[in-house]
């Protein structure tokens, strides 16, 4: 499997979605200290009482991010991995998976620090295109087995 070119180039950039996606789960967890707003009421009264349970649309901007980037990469490391395994040419593999992980992270910078529309939604778009691309290969490879 290691000789696989593109499923090496796959992992690369899947790790690295991965390793945004930890990122932004800690950004998270450090906005909810900061702004004193947390989800469970044992952490509001380990941080100074139950009236910082409460929710804060900072933080909610966060857990959007995050939602939103597993509603995206999940697919994404389903669909790479099995388009991995169809051959594809591996110069092509590699434009799709750094399509989508550059995609994603203008999208996740665009979230946290809230620029202006539509950069989200064109980041969005551009990192969908690669995956429409893998499942449709996915499905003509996969037709005659029906």
């Amino acid at each position: 499997m290691m000789e696989n070119k593109v499923f090496l180039s796959f992992t690369f950039y899947s790790t690295i979605l991965i390793l945004k996606m930890y990122v932004v789960a800690i950004i998270t967890g450090q906005v909810r200290l900061r702004k004193k707003a947390f989800a469970n009421p044992e952490d509001a009264l380990r941080n100074g009482g139950l009236q910082f349970c409460r929710e804060d649309p900072d933080v909610e901007r966060c857990r959007r991010a995050h939602r939103n980037d597993m509603e995206n990469i999940f697919p994404f490391l389903f669909l790479g991995a099995i388009y991995s395994l169809l051959d594809p040419s591996p110069a092509v593999a590699r434009v799709h998976f750094l399509i989508f992980c550059v995609g994603r992270i203008i999208h996740t910078i665009a979230y946290l620090l809230q620029l202006r529309a539509p950069t989200r939604s064109v980041a969005y778009s551009v990192a969908q295109l690669p995956c429409f691309s893998m499942a449709l290969q996915i499905l003509l490879a996969t037709t005659p087995y029906w």
